[in-house]
């Protein structure tokens, strides 16, 4: 037995069906195990089952239940799970006031479209990846 470790695992909660299929891709070419859902009630459906995630990215945009609804509701589910907000518009503001809310797990954001290199920069900072 060698003395690897398994892949980090990333819950990715995107509602467009191409961008969560190109970031899944992505994720994957980085070595991490990806669980994709197009909304936030699958999303904490996948919480509730007790599958283990190392990280949550979520798109703030979503429909019904937006990114930060989200996250509050998976916090009283993993209070310590990081995030990773994903937006096409820069929402520092939105940031914020996530952060000043949550004290007890890392979180950040990154813009759409997607510079990789720094994609790759957040997700080790927050899922030790």
């Amino acid at each position: 037995m060698t003395g690897t470790t398994a892949p980090k695992t990333v819950l990715l909660v995107e509602d467009d069906d191409v961008v969560r299929q190109l970031t899944v891709e992505v994720l994957e070419e980085f070595g991490y195990q990806v669980h994709a859902m197009g909304d936030g009630p699958s999303a904490l459906d996948a919480l509730r089952d007790g599958t283990v995630f190392d990280l949550l990215m979520s798109d703030i945009g979503l429909p019904g239940m937006d990114g930060r609804e989200l996250v509050e509701a998976a916090r009283q589910l993993r209070p310590t799970l990081p995030v990773l907000f994903a937006s096409g518009y820069n929402e520092r503001e939105l940031l914020e006031e996530v952060r000043a809310r949550d004290t007890e797990a890392p979180t950040d954001s990154i813009v759409k479209p997607y510079d990789l290199n720094l994609l790759a920069t957040r997700l080790n900072e927050l899922a030790g990846g």
